[in-house]
């Protein structure tokens, strides 16, 4: 858990600032965002494999051969 405590004369937005690129680190957002929903795990397969098609579309659309 991402905790950030104000230190003496420090301005609100600074440790504003810390907290989210505290959060950033963690990868809290990206927890929540996969702990959001359900999905079965034939259905995590298929999102994982269609992942890895894009990446692999994409990657082969950089390097020209």
């Amino acid at each position: 858990m991402a905790e950030v405590r104000l230190q003496d004369g420090e301005m609100v937005e600074n440790a504003l600032r810390r907290f989210k690129r505290q959060v950033i680190q963690e990868n809290i957002i990206g927890e929540v965002k996969r702990h959001s929903f359900y999905l079965k795990p034939g259905q995590k397969l298929r999102v994982k494999q269609a992942l890895a098609r894009k990446r692999n579309r994409k990657k082969a659309r950089r390097e020209p051969e």
